[in-house]
């Protein structure tokens, strides 16, 4: 048997974890908190941790885990930011991520998009306070958008995909396409440089990996580089985004709006309660304040196929490694 320690485990995923535990022969120790340097230090010697993204494993946690006799790392999500994956692979544990119902977050960003084209947000606003006026809320059809997708992993192909029944013209930027998904995308979009799919692109999605390299990937040059009045969609990760710049390109009209399921520094925001209490972010405010920004609590990938994918998937990756 496989010994397992799974962190954060929320309450919808904790039937799937009890649905496969058996089927890949592990033994498994839920635990609703996040991993911490003195949980980690009460248990008893296992095989594998498995750990949600809104937790972030120190080299000191790494190093207790190692002295558990760790030798998988395993992440519920794509991104792997919070893994500190150099540093647990110098000491000799493996770390792995998972792929989930790409759908999730594809179908996500299209709706952001509409919703940011149709002026959603103060919509919504202006109807809570039974204003039925539509003055300052005509919207723009998808159909005659352009939109450029940066970055074709199995999301941002799922949104080409997606994106092709709405008729509008589609772009793809990537640093490396693999050749078996060539002809596929040819079918549906056109290959641009980046800086042609920036100038071009009346929507631009942002679908590309978070780490070292992408840091601030979207900065004031790039934003600067859009065509004006276009509009900035991110359901990747926050810290791709330098915030200032977007904020800037907003303020001074450059963009016309943006959809943002994820922003810089929402690691410590997002997934908690702050009801009556002060949330200290200045940039989060000021986005908030905006009529033409939509902001929602990273919830792109949170879909029930999705969540099944997040954990039988951990559950299985492990399983074809150690078994």
């Amino acid at each position: 048997m496989i010994k397992m320690v799974a962190f954060a485990v929320e309450k919808e995923e904790l039937p799937v974890f009890l649905q496969y535990k058996d089927t890949y022969q592990i033994d498994l120790t839920c635990f609703e908190e996040k991993p911490s340097l003195e949980k980690i230090q009460e248990l008893e010697p296992f095989d594998a941790v498995n750990v949600l993204s809104d937790t972030v494993i120190t080299e000191q946690m790494w190093n207790a885990l190692k002295e558990k006799g760790v030798k998988i790392g395993i992440t519920r999500c794509i991104g792997m930011e919070h893994m500190n994956k150099s540093y647990a692979e110098s000491i000799g544990i493996q770390v792995m991520n998972i792929s989930y119902s790409p759908a999730s977050v594809a179908d996500y960003a299209i709706m952001m998009m509409l919703m940011v084209l149709r002026h959603i947000k103060p919509v919504l606003l202006r109807y809570a306070a039974q204003d039925f006026t539509p003055a300052g809320f005509r919207g723009r059809e998808l159909p005659n958008m352009t939109v450029g997708v940066l970055g074709v992993g199995n999301i941002g192909l799922t949104v080409l995909k997606h994106l092709s029944g709405f008729g509008c013209k589609l772009l793809y930027w990537n640093r490396s396409v693999k050749p078996e998904l060539q002809a596929e995308l040819e079918s549906m979009a056109r290959y641009c440089t980046l800086d042609e799919l920036l100038a071009e692109s009346d929507i631009v999605t942002v679908h590309i990996a978070s780490n070292e390299k992408t840091f601030h990937f979207m900065d004031a040059q790039k934003i600067s580089k859009m065509k004006n009045g276009s509009i900035l969609i991110n359901t990747a990760r926050g810290p791709i985004v330098d915030t200032s710049a977007l904020i800037e390109a907003l303020e001074s009209g450059h963009l016309s709006g943006a959809g943002l399921d994820v922003f810089d520094g929402d690691r410590y925001i997002y997934y908690r309660e702050y009801k009556n209490s002060m949330i200290k972010n200045h940039d989060m405010a000021i986005l908030n304040s905006m009529p033409n920004v939509l902001m929602l609590p990273h919830l792109a990938y949170f879909t029930d196929q999705a969540l099944h994918d997040m954990v039988h998937n951990s559950l299985k990756k492990v399983w074809e490694e150690l078994a």
